[in-house]
């Protein structure tokens, strides 16, 4: 559970301040981090020391410390000299060692209790019993942020995340999959969603330069209680998704703005099918050709304004008007009207909704 590498600056950090030589072995004898040269020496006595019942001993100039995990023991621990000094450091640097098997072990099961809980594995009973063995509050306000990097297991980008919010202990940061960073944010009482927005920018303004990952972040809604953070992360799930269909341009799509486009979402395709035929008969938007395209971006952009359209496309008012009543003619639908502008802005949402659906299945 810990690394040899955490034992091993464990180790250094001691040496450096007692002038002791430590070595961190395995029950077998075979040296996971050490202070000291030829341990090899060591290794059949490591293994009688494992056997035997003491705790603690002295053999050929060294004190021998067994470290236990839970009643289990874990390692046996090297301290270089035989005198009540040596022994106090090796008595430290053992509890020390110990000390941080309890708090990994408990890094450990918290990270499993949380993905348990954003995946809905847990039962309502169950939820509460084990956040109040492993001491997580249960009705302080949180939210859910969902991290995407361009690329999988993007370590970098999971490193930058956890520097960011380093000093936050009450927050969590995990993983479900391979290419999304989750972060179960605790919140103070006067957040709001203006400050949810703006940790969101500070995250891929952070992960943009430090870790030179393309990323976009999404987040659900604040939730009060500890069972509802698995609600949070569904609804950031859905805002990712629905903010790769309809709002590509942003980096960060927030539950709560996602405007028509978490309705379309929602749409059974027979019905998002049966609705595009009735509108274009048989046609698809792929059809028209790419001024008519331009034209028709131009003109929602403009909120259906024919003298600024005109104008940002640098063609005659009269030229604009053609246009319109070119494809009007093909689609039955006057774009200067607004229940039809409407009626043709949902319809090429719902097109895009569909060929990201068909991109999934193929």
């Amino acid at each position: 559970m810990i690394t040899n590498q955490i034992l091993q600056n464990t180790i250094d950090g001691m040496k450096l301040i007692t002038r002791v030589d430590l070595c961190v072995m395995d029950t077998e004898g075979k040296p996971l981090a050490s202070t000291m040269n030829n341990t090899e020496e060591y290794e059949p006595m490591v293994a009688a020391f494992a056997n035997s019942p003491a705790d603690s001993q002295v053999i050929s100039g060294c004190q021998f410390f067994k470290v236990y995990d839970d009643h289990q023991l874990e390692y046996i621990l090297l301290a270089r000299g035989d005198s009540d000094d040596v022994y106090m450091v090796g008595k430290m640097a053992t509890f020390q060692i110990q000390n941080l098997l309890v708090a990994y072990k408990e890094r450990f099961d918290k990270d499993n209790f949380i993905k348990n809980l954003l995946l809905d594995n847990l039962l309502l009973v169950d939820i509460y019993n084990r956040a109040k063995k492993l001491h997580i509050d249960t009705d302080t306000r949180r939210v859910v942020y969902l991290i995407e990097t361009k690329n999988e297991k993007d370590i970098n980008a999971l490193e930058t995340v956890r520097t960011l919010f380093a000093g936050k202990s009450r927050d969590f940061i995990t993983a479900v999959d391979e290419r999304n960073i989750i972060i179960v944010k605790e919140l103070k009482p006067s957040d709001g969603y203006d400050n949810l927005m703006h940790t969101a920018r500070i995250i891929v303004d952070m992960l943009n330069t430090e870790a030179m990952s393309k990323v976009h972040v999404a987040y659900g809604t604040i939730v009060n209680e500890i069972k509802d953070i698995s609600r949070s992360y569904k609804e950031a799930k859905m805002a990712l998704d629905v903010g790769k269909i309809f709002y590509s341009e942003r980096k960060v799509v927030a539950y709560n703005n996602l405007g028509i486009g978490r309705l379309i979402f929602q749409l059974p395709m027979p019905l998002c099918k049966m609705f595009i035929r009735e509108i274009f008969d048989g046609k698809s938007p792929d059809d028209f050709d790419e001024e008519t395209i331009v034209t028709i971006n131009k003109f929602f952009e403009n909120s259906l304004n024919v003298s600024e359209t005109s104008r940002e496309l640098y063609i005659h008012r009269n030229t604009l008007v053609y246009r319109l009543d070119k494809l009007q003619k093909s689609t039955n639908l006057n774009l200067r009207v607004f229940d039809d502008a409407i009626t043709f802005k949902i319809a090429l949402m719902v097109v895009k909704y569909m060929k990201y659906m068909e991109s999934l299945e193929n």
